[in-house]
């Protein structure tokens, strides 16, 4: 058990690197936003690639992000039971929904992603088709990267959920409903 709490702990720490990358990716697209705005309201200058960049480093933060926010436990539930449950309970409903949803789908959508998606984009090195635009293929590679990465995320919650299951590891995952 203790290996793979040591390999749940590098997981962690590659997702919270990434997250951090994710996190700048946020800052960078308002930056953008705000620069684009100005140039073009301001100066009366516009551009396509600037308006794509602010979409790809949306894109890049959304997927890069999936798995720090699932690792800090603050992705969205439908909690209908999951409140009113122990902690115990709530660790076996990690585990399965894990096992039986978050991998089944994110391998899925990982392979077609990659098949589908950004294969044929960069075999062709595909364009933008506005004027000024940016290459499409890499940000295509971001879909199946994505997915890889919040596959290995939920590995990582399996480890630590199993891991306090069995009394090996004390896991602080309390979940807090959004204030509404």
């Amino acid at each position: 058990m203790q290996a793979f709490l040591r390999l749940s702990r590098w997981i962690d720490t590659l997702g919270q690197s990434i997250g951090r990358v994710a996190n700048l990716m946020i800052l960078l697209s308002c930056i953008v936003s705000a620069a684009n705005a100005l140039l073009r309201y301001g100066f009366n200058w516009s551009n396509n690639w600037p308006l794509e960049l602010q979409w790809y480093l949306f894109a890049g933060a959304v997927m890069l992000g999936a798995p720090y926010t699932f690792q800090r436990n603050e992705h969205v539930r439908v909690d209908l039971i999951y409140g009113h449950v122990s902690e115990r309970i709530q660790h076996y409903i990690d585990a399965l929904g894990v096992i039986f949803f978050l991998l089944p789908a994110c391998l899925l959508f990982t392979w077609l992603s990659w098949k589908t998606l950004f294969l044929p984009s960069w075999g062709i090195l595909e364009q933008s088709s506005n004027a000024g635009g940016l290459p499409l293929y890499p940000i295509k590679l971001i879909v199946p990267l994505g997915f890889a990465l919040l596959a290995l995320q939920g590995i990582s919650e399996l480890i630590k959920r199993i891991a306090a299951l069995a009394g090996k590891a004390h896991l602080d995952a309390k979940y807090e409903r959004p204030v509404q």
